[in-house]
């Protein structure tokens, strides 16, 4: 019991922090200024760690690719991490391990972009009806506008059903794809033991 408590520590821990490390990139994306306090403390919570590396890893096309070989990392670390507590022994020795736990991390970061967006969603379409005037509005708009724009033409009435419709693709995404993804690179583990 203290093992699951200890896995489930970790990964929680980890997950938050690659997804303050996307937010931050997804920022950066969207060029959005920081002077929001959300943007602030999103910069606060990770310069201590991106600012050393971009003078080591610079930015690729305009893309800081700092934060998101962190981001990378935090969900290798993870993942190692919860696999050495497990139950199941593997093979650490073995390219075709780190070959799987490299692929994982990279499954990870797509799964907490997702996540990332549906939360954005989510929030957004609550303060469109509690307060649309929110400064939080124009972040949130920047962040989801390009995945929302493909169901902008969903409106019944006056009601806009995009953020649904985005929200249902979304989770079809995670259940389908990156399930399965995520069972392969799993079962690829386990067959290099």
């Amino acid at each position: 019991m203290l093992i699951n408590t200890i896995q489930f520590l970790i990964r929680t821990i980890a997950d938050l922090f690659v997804l303050v490390l996307l937010l931050r990139f997804y920022l950066q994306v969207v060029r959005m200024p920081f002077t929001h306090p959300l943007a602030q403390f999103v910069m606060g919570a990770t310069n201590f760690v991106v600012l050393p590396l971009r003078r080591l890893l610079p930015s690729v096309h305009g893309y800081d690719t700092a934060t998101m070989f962190i981001a990378w990392l935090v969900g290798l670390f993870s993942i190692t991490a919860v696999l050495l507590l497990g139950p199941m022994p593997f093979n650490f020795a073995a390219p075709q391990t780190w070959l799987g736990l490299t692929l994982l991390s990279v499954l990870t970061l797509f799964t907490q972009s997702v996540y990332l967006l549906m939360g954005a969603v989510l929030v957004q379409a609550i303060m469109s009806w509690v307060n649309p005037y929110n400064p939080l509005a124009p972040m949130l708009s920047a962040l989801t506008r390009p995945f929302l724009a493909p169901f902008s033409r969903a409106r019944i009435g006056g009601a806009d059903l995009s953020p649904l419709l985005l929200l249902l693709v979304l989770q079809v995404i995670l259940m389908l794809p990156i399930r399965f993804l995520e069972q392969t690179f799993l079962q690829q583990l386990q067959l290099a033991f």
